[in-house]
């Protein structure tokens, strides 16, 4: 095989002491961490768009991206070529999964059964290293944005024809994830939205598509697909609303259109930002459901109002996504996928390494900071304490669904009400600041 990446060795654990900018200083695969390795913790991801086909271009200029490898070709041949220097990115980087949409790794041909017949081809490249390697496909999806058919969506198009092509995307994107051993399959509604509500059928749009995910539900049972499915919530960009808006409004969707059962979601940190949350509220809303299943890890730009999709940096927020998952019991499906692109200016392959060896990093920093504050308990034992009056008393009688407002009305004319003491949150900001 080829070495498209000479210049880099297997990126190794070197302490907090190394100079290296190419070595982790706090990512050790094996080390446990409540009892589980960091490996199995975070079941780390790599974007296959972000890493083999964005050009890393703006709305000002074209790409920067170096990538000699690639002829520039939409021909299979260098599709599959595409496969080995992913793969041997993987291999180099020690990232056990990854992530694709289906047209990022084989081009879309003249018509659907010539994209269909490619995409096999590339499949079988990639079928093939996953046995070599033992790497694993954590989930796959369908593009269903780029092309100009869905310029006005895919299941909520007012076209019906192109309806109906989306669904037979989506049904071999599912086939070829189920044959790949795909633990997951992602729904992300790009142009699932509108621009305007002036020309916008809203019922109509929503209705078919809980009808599109339904028949989607249907054939993975028909297949006998046993990975997760998954919705990503995003409110905006490219259009002015998306029906997956954020956390709270795809659990919503998934109630009113009885699918509950068949999704949990995949939440990403930029996409939070943009819907005016934190990442941490998202993974709550979601975590609380029952319905928190896989993350994209990456960050945005509070100054910029795009999703810029920039490798994850910060302690802080991985702190609090790690002690969200951890409160949880950790993945039972999913994993984090660093969905997260280079900036314009990096753009040689090695900077491929530096950026998910950095998210890497923050992440190990985030997890042990987040079972240190675990294991030390203060910042659990005030929040229990703050809540302690619903464990006894009215509060406990409350809760058990015992009360009602003549009872309620009976004992505040009885009693004063005791005000709640203070909440204490710069005490506890200052607490979380011990652990970073």
């Amino acid at each position: 095989m080829s070495e498209f990446f000479p210049e880099v060795s297997s990126i190794k654990y070197e302490g907090t002491e190394s100079k290296n900018p190419l070595a982790f200083k706090h990512y050790k695969a094996d080390e446990l961490v409540e009892g589980k390795s960091m490996r199995e913790h975070f079941r780390f991801g790599a974007a296959y768009w972000h890493c083999m086909r964005n050009p890393l271009g703006d709305p000002f200029g074209p790409g920067t991206a170096q990538m000699p490898w690639d002829d520039g070709s939409d021909s299979v041949e260098n599709a599959q070529k595409r496969t080995h220097v992913f793969f041997e990115f993987l291999e180099k980087t020690g990232i056990d999964y990854y992530c694709f949409h289906d047209r990022d790794i084989a081009p879309e041909l003249g018509t659907l059964a010539e994209s269909n017949s490619a995409l096999d081809a590339v499949v079988d490249e990639l079928e093939g290293l996953q046995q070599q390697t033992g790497k694993k496909l954590l989930w796959g999806t369908a593009c269903l944005f780029v092309h100009p058919r869905y310029a006005m969506g895919a299941a909520t198009s007012p076209c019906p024809e192109v309806f109906a092509y989306a669904a037979a995307q989506v049904k071999k994107a599912i086939e070829v994830t189920h044959r790949l051993g795909g633990e997951g399959y992602t729904f992300w509604g790009g142009r699932e939205g509108y621009s305007s509500l002036i020309n916008t059928d809203l019922k109509r749009e929503l209705d078919n598509l809980g009808r599109f995910l339904h028949m989607a539900v249907d054939y993975k049972k028909e297949i006998g697909f046993e990975g997760q499915f998954y919705i990503e919530p995003k409110p905006k960009e490219p259009t002015k609303h998306q029906y997956d808006s954020d956390a709270a409004a795809c659990l919503n969707f998934l109630r009113d259109y009885d699918l509950l059962d068949h999704f949990k979601l995949n939440i990403e940190t930029n996409h939070a930002i943009l819907a005016g949350h934190t990442v941490e509220h998202d993974l709550k809303v979601a975590s609380t459901a029952g319905a928190l299943g896989s993350i994209d890890a990456n960050a945005g730009d509070e100054l910029l109002g795009w999703d810029t999709d920039q490798f994850p940096t910060n302690i802080y927020d991985a702190t609090r996504i790690m002690l969200v998952l951890l409160d949880m019991g950790g993945f039972t499906t999913g994993g984090l996928n660093f969905d997260a692109k280079r900036r314009r200016e990096s753009h040689e392959p090695i900077d491929l390494f530096h950026a998910h060896v950095g998210g890497m990093d923050t992440f190990a920093r985030g997890l042990k900071s987040a079972a240190a504050i675990r294991a030390d308990g203060r910042m659990k034992e005030f929040v229990a304490n703050r809540y302690g009056g619903w464990d006894e008393g009215v509060g406990a009688k409350i809760e058990r669904g015992e009360s009602n407002l003549a009872d309620l009305e009976a004992y505040a004319l009885s009693k004063e009400p005791v005000p709640p003491s203070s909440g204490r949150q710069e005490m506890l900001e200052n607490l979380f600041n011990e652990f970073i």
